[in-house]
């Protein structure tokens, strides 16, 4: 009987250890961000490089996910509210594999007012993931990562709230 538990822990082991350890991310925190261009607006493309000398948040979500739709009203209450008028903060949410049909409504219905841009190739999820939305990158003020975290629990939001306003509060000493 020992011997069955054994066998099948000792097959099951490298899956177990290989998800939790990759979660599919290809960028690490001290990473330069690597840049891209998006549709700001409907026809009108930017480069993130653009946003160089502010905090830059980016959410990579899509509107299918469950935690993607707790977490994204609480960035509209405690992130978006608090520092949309920061010259020194910018904010991207890209929906993954969803165009400006799905997000303007999905926008709208939801009553957001921050970007959310669309990645509808998944060409600027892949450069920093192969898998699992939602999730949350932090860019500095001269392009490096400083911030990671996937999916969404009270918690870890929590912390990433902190870490915004501590980095936007030394930043503006």
């Amino acid at each position: 009987m020992k011997l069955k538990y054994f066998i099948a822990l000792f097959v099951l082991l490298p899956f177990v250890s290989f998800s939790q350890d990759s979660q599919g991310t290809l960028t690490k925190v001290g990473d330069a961000v690597p840049v891209f261009n998006f549709e700001i607006e409907k026809g009108k493309t930017v480069s993130i490089s653009d946003y160089k000398g502010k905090l830059v948040l980016i959410n990579l979500f899509a509107t299918w996910c469950p935690p993607c739709n707790e977490e994204l009203p609480e960035v509209q209450k405690r992130i978006w509210e608090k520092y949309k008028g920061n010259p020194k903060f910018a904010f991207f949410v890209f929906g993954r594999e969803e165009g400006w049909d799905k997000l303007i409504p999905f926008k709208a219905k939801k009553g957001f007012t921050f970007p959310i841009l669309p990645d509808a190739d998944r060409g600027i999820f892949k450069l920093f993931a192969t898998q699992s939305i939602p999730r949350n990158i932090i860019v500095d003020e001269t392009g490096k990562i400083i911030y990671q975290s996937i999916g969404y629990t009270p918690e870890e939001f929590d912390g990433l709230v902190k870490f915004i306003d501590k980095h936007l509060k030394t930043s503006t000493k």
